[in-house]
């Protein structure tokens, strides 16, 4: 009798779509499945929201979707997702109001309360600021909470019926009577876990849901980006990722704490780790946005990439400023705008294109810059994603940031993530460190080549000195549009396929 893989079924909860893999213990990816969802934005200034049981929907389906490509044996399951996103539930894990997800900025006011009083920042405080918001404006919704977790934590309550809160290495929570002081019962937080332990067993029911066997164990995930530095390779300090996705992002491990202007620093998911960055807002979505929107759907995205590959470095002169959602690190102006400046007769689509691939390089170089002056050295960024495919976009990226950029050999690095923090948790390696070098690796390398440096400095130096110049004269413009309309981000087929967050 031939004896089944094993394989972990590693799934990524992402803003716009879940992802499924079939992982076996070496890192290969055998299956995948995709499921999407909306995302609700814009009904009130400052909100995002989303409908938890799309997720648990698109769970199922991904995950039988996986099964029908391979045949495997499942031995674990584990979890990652977007976030900090707020998943308020009642005692029968039923959500007692929309998901408040990692876009929302209506908890500022709290995340400012709870950083001065607890002296925790950022990440951090995880989900804490938005269930505090719950607690104070939403009374019949907060009266019905039993708790309140995120998005893969509530993915673990489903999926075992254990409510638990993931705590990374060096990671705390405020104690139970500061948070008692300002009015979130702390009785509604999850009980700690460290990621990579076992939650529990699959349950009868969800076993029945996703067609697997009963007892199963499933495994304390983390949040996508965590998942993503696992998947890539990361492992110590120096090490950097661009994490693609609809919204775009940096990160670098260091050894210890870093303040710089635009980022945050957490605790990272190694121990010993610190990881500090920042995320923007729309920079992978941009090119999907000028395909869709703009040109119609006239060409592929391969397509448009191919015809901008002949553009000239600089792009003959126009700088696309990446803010069509506003934009967080490093600015952090929910009403700043995008613009293309430097337009001239001489300019086709092909040189829009290259604008806005160079744009997404220029924004990991804006985040970067005030982290590599406080010391902090890049030795290498791993790339991941729908945008790590092209290699002219990778080669902008090195050319633009000065990094070596390497693409791992799987792309879906939330996936393979996942996958790596469930085959610790089953024993099939002995820690994250070692899953990660084993299950993980490169496929190719770029180097920034010299003769584009002077170019793209210049270039820079036009992109940090727009935004400062246009945000005085554009803002009667962007309060006209921040009215309460509703808008439904679907996920895209291109560049944010398969891309983390």
């Amino acid at each position: 009798m031939t004896t089944r893989r094993q394989a972990i079924l590693a799934v990524d909860i992402g803003t716009t779509s879940t992802k499924a893999g079939l992982v076996g213990l070496d890192g290969e990816l055998l299956a995948i499945g995709r499921g999407g969802y909306e995302l609700t934005v814009g009904h009130r200034p400052g909100w995002a929201e989303q409908d938890p049981e799309a997720w648990w929907r698109a769970f199922i389906d991904s995950t039988r979707e996986a099964l029908q490509s391979v045949e495997v044996d499942v031995v674990a399951i584990c979890v990652d997702g977007h976030g900090p996103t707020l998943v308020a539930l009642d005692a029968d894990a039923i959500p007692t109001r929309p998901a408040i997800t990692w876009l929302d900025s209506r908890a500022n006011d709290e995340l400012d309360e709870l950083s001065r009083a607890s002296g925790l920042r950022g990440w951090a405080l995880g989900v804490l600021p938005a269930a505090l918001w719950v607690e104070r404006n939403e009374t019949r919704s907060a009266e019905r909470t039993a708790w309140y977790l995120n998005t893969w934590e509530f993915l673990g309550l489903r999926l075992t019926g254990r409510a638990a809160t993931t705590l990374v290495p060096g990671q705390t929570l405020p104690s139970s009577a500061l948070m008692e002081r300002v009015g979130l019962p702390p009785s509604k937080i999850g009980p700690t876990v460290g990621a990579a332990e076992a939650l529990g067993g699959l349950s009868r029911s969800a076993a029945t849901d996703l067609g697997l066997s009963e007892g199963i164990p499933v495994i304390a995930g983390v949040v996508d980006a965590f998942a993503s530095f696992h998947g890539a390779g990361l492992t110590q300090a120096g090490d950097a990722i661009d994490t693609g996705g609809m919204s775009g992002g940096f990160g670098v491990y260091w050894s210890q704490p870093v303040e710089a202007a635009g980022s945050f620093c957490t605790p990272g998911p190694l121990e010993g780790t610190f990881v500090v960055g920042g995320a923007m807002a729309a920079t992978g979505r941009a090119l999907d946005w000028l395909r869709e929107d703009v040109l119609d759907r006239s060409s592929s995205i391969d397509d448009l990439i191919d015809e901008a590959s002949p553009v000239a470095p600089g792009a003959d002169g126009l700088v696309f400023l990446p803010y069509l959602a506003g934009e967080r690190s490093p600015i952090w102006d929910p009403q700043a705008r995008g613009a293309f400046v430097g337009l001239s007769l001489g300019h086709r689509r092909a040189h829009l294109v290259r604008a806005v691939l160079e744009a997404a390089a220029l924004a990991i170089r804006h985040v970067a810059a005030p982290i590599l002056e406080q010391g902090v050295r890049v030795t290498e960024m791993r790339v991941c994603g729908g945008p790590a495919r092209s290699a002219l976009w990778n080669q902008i990226k090195a050319d633009v940031t000065g990094f070596a950029v390497a693409v791992p050999h799987v792309l879906e690095t939330a996936v393979i993530g996942s996958a790596v923090v469930g085959a610790v948790g089953i024993g099939a390696y002995a820690d994250l460190p070692e899953a990660i070098r084993a299950m993980t690796r490169i496929e190719q390398r770029y180097e920034p080549r010299p003769e584009n440096q002077a170019t793209y400095d210049r270039l820079f130096e036009a992109y940090v000195a727009l935004y400062p110049r246009l945000r005085d004269a554009l803002a009667p413009l962007a309060s006209e549009t921040a009215a309460d309309t509703e808008v439904r981000l679907v996920t895209s087929d291109a560049v944010s396929a398969g891309a983390a967050g």
